[in-house]
């Protein structure tokens, strides 16, 4: 998660344009670099895992697992550019020639889309027999497991707290100046994945309504939840939107925020909770390894230490252990069906396009 320097509302057409070409070369080039995780091994077990969960959360789950099975992880991150979009592309381009064995995701709905492409292969993890159906795919393609969310951080040394924002509404709200609210680019990540679930709560059209009034109101639009968190930590802005991991990391680090979960009253919307995802990848050249990787990943022992790390703050089972930093009892979540967010994510994303990508 890089910390911002500089002005980060954009400056017009050019700043637009470079910043997306930027995205571009991170996806086209596929920059990523293969890393060795866990202990280097003179021997043939071995997993290739692509990752896009911030390394510092996701390398000592894997090295764990190299330490106890003796199978050593070879690692591919996402670019922070391009979110988790870069990974995925790389992984349909390799379809017919698959070089990974696992991937292991901060969202569901590009998992999704893998399944959807033949991308991946059925595995009913052993390991998954105690996570709600509501995050398993029926097939079995896919699980999800160590849940997030997407919260409010707000500025405590800039707003009291009975002035709190309880809602994403609250973005539209006129008591707050535009430049001192941000919210990432819903066309990336997590916030695009909020953009389709609204596309399902409200309806299209009201959603998108929604959004053309937060570009009307010239809200702070910028490249990552990582950078909505660093400018309201800094004070540069009031509130915003972002998910619970990155403004846990901020409390950790003992900044002056807060964080509500939006929409929490009686007959509110809920928020939207993320589970991670893992998935067996078609043609896995390391097939049984790759199964001992998923089963280990879902495993409560990890799903533990995912909230002990401050990754995940609304796990999918009992645990043993509370979130760090943020209050979770009784969260109310948005409660939709993941494949409908998945079937609304493409729409959404080309609208936000038209909106916010000049």
């Amino acid at each position: 998660m890089g910390v911002l320097t500089g002005e980060t509302r954009l400056q017009g057409e050019s700043a637009m344009k470079a910043y997306f070409i930027m995205v571009w070369i991170a996806t086209a080039c596929l920059g990523f670099v293969l890393s060795g995780c866990g202990p280097r091994q003179q021997n043939d077990k071995k997993v290739v895992a692509y990752v896009a969960v911030d390394q510092n959360y996701s390398e000592p789950v894997l090295q764990a697992f190299s330490r106890k099975t003796g199978i050593e992880v070879l690692t591919v991150y996402d670019a922070e550019a391009a979110k988790t979009t870069g990974l995925v592309q790389r992984l349909i381009a390799e379809k017919g020639r698959p070089q990974a064995d696992v991937f292991w995701n901060g969202e569901f709905a590009q998992t999704i889309q893998l399944k959807e492409k033949g991308v991946l292969a059925s595995y009913a993890s052993p390991s998954a027999a105690d996570i709600p159906s509501m995050v398993r795919d029926p097939e079995n393609y896919w699980c999800g497991f160590a849940g997030r969310a997407r919260v409010l951080i707000i500025n405590t040394k800039c707003v009291a707290p009975h002035e709190y924002p309880r809602s994403i509404r609250d973005l539209l709200d006129a008591r707050w100046p535009a430049e001192k609210v941000a919210l990432s680019y819903p066309v990336f990540g997590t916030a695009a994945t909020h953009a389709a679930a609204l596309y399902v709560a409200w309806g299209p059209d009201k959603a998108r309504e929604f959004f053309e009034q937060l570009k009307a109101r010239r809200i702070r639009i910028v490249p990552g939840n990582s950078v909505v968190r660093d400018l309201v930590v800094a004070g540069r802005a009031i509130w915003g939107v972002t998910d619970t991991d990155d403004a846990a990391s901020a409390i950790a680090r003992g900044a002056p925020v807060s964080v509500v979960f939006p929409d929490q009253d009686s007959g509110g919307l809920g928020t939207l909770m993320i589970p991670g995802t893992v998935a067996l990848i078609a043609g896995a050249p390391h097939g049984e390894e790759a199964k001992a990787l998923i089963d280990y990943l879902l495993s409560r022992e990890v799903e533990r230490q995912l909230v002990q790390s401050g990754w995940c703050h609304l796990p999918l089972r009992e645990c043993g252990v509370k979130p760090l930093h943020i209050a979770v009892t009784g969260v109310k979540a948005m409660g939709l069906d993941l494949e409908a967010v998945y079937r609304a994510i493409e729409r959404a994303k080309r609208e936000m396009a038209e909106l916010f990508v000049q």
